[in-house]
């Protein structure tokens, strides 16, 4: 019986997702991992050094990236890289060359290394972005039959290009297969956006104020590990049955809850409490923010 286990490539296996990937492959202790990242760690400083091969590479640097691809001889891809924007700047339309940039661009050069490497697919990180970021719009019940292609913001129409991209590679025989995973915004250990973007509204002394309905609408949140073992079931599915192939699916906790709620248990663990609240209409709160991002 074989014991060879099989090669995975890992893009952006450095970061608060990418890691959690990492992770989660490693304990299935069926594959040999190479992780690319614009700064991987340095020898020693991590548990994972001797299990995994990191290499420093841009997935925007084509040849560069195909070198790599070519050494690491993965049967199967996992691409994580992207870019996004905090606070106001999420939507605004200026300066959103970046974020296309390295969303489609390198999620371009990253798909025809994969295919000129020889790897059987890929899976790829993908957004709720994709249909969610339909500003002023409310969306409920929403599955994978819901249209992409009306984001109003830089990231979400990034990512839908993105995702088009991914998915219109799987070929009609599937000798190359691809899957998209739409996942909403993730929380957990080391979390770089979700927890210090609320905890920021501390010192900011914003904690106050609600604004709309953020106390009534429901929003979707995922944990990191959940987010990870994704991954790693679309992997093996690629790889084996790929009943995935050609396929989008949304990756959530399957308990949306009320961003209010979500805010007040974060500010809770850090021991502030707000001693009041003040509702800010949902129109007023909409010029406010255009007003602050011009």
């Amino acid at each position: 019986m074989s014991t060879e286990r099989t090669r995975i490539l890992v893009t952006g296996g450095c970061g608060f997702l990418g890691t959690e990937i990492v992770s989660a492959l490693l304990a299935t202790k069926r594959y040999d991992i190479t992780t690319i990242d614009i700064n991987p760690p340095a020898l020693g400083t991590s548990t994972f050094t001797q299990s995994v091969r990191y290499v420093r590479a841009n997935i925007l640097d084509r040849d560069a990236l195909q070198k790599v691809f070519d050494e690491a001889k993965p049967a199967m891809v996992v691409h994580t890289v992207g870019v996004y924007r905090l606070g106001t700047a999420r939507y605004s339309m200026k300066n959103k060359e970046g974020e296309f940039t390295v969303n489609v661009e390198g999620t371009r050069n990253v798909l025809d290394a994969s295919k000129e490497c020889g790897a059987k697919g890929l899976v790829y990180t993908s957004s709720v972005t994709v249909v969610l970021d339909e500003l002023g719009k409310d969306f409920r019940n929403v599955d994978e039959q819901w249209p992409t292609g009306r984001a109003k913001t830089s990231y979400g129409q990034s990512k839908t290009i993105a995702e088009n991209l991914v998915l219109s590679a799987t070929t009609a025989s599937r000798s190359f297969a691809t899957c998209s995973l739409r996942s909403a915004p993730i929380f957990g250990p080391n979390d770089p956006t979700v927890i210090p973007t609320v905890h920021a509204c501390i010192a900011a002394y914003q904690t106050p104020f609600v604004l709309g309905a953020a106390a009534e609408n429901l929003q979707d949140y995922v944990y990191v590990s959940n987010v990870a073992d994704a991954h790693v079931l679309a992997v093996a599915n690629l790889l084996n049955s790929q009943t995935a192939a050609g396929e989008a699916f949304f990756i959530t906790n399957g308990a949306p809850v009320p961003l209010r709620i979500l805010c007040l248990s974060i500010w809770k663990e850090f021991g502030h409490v707000p001693a009041f609240e003040v509702k800010i209409p949902e129109g007023v709160a909409w010029w406010m923010g255009l007003e602050i991002g011009m």
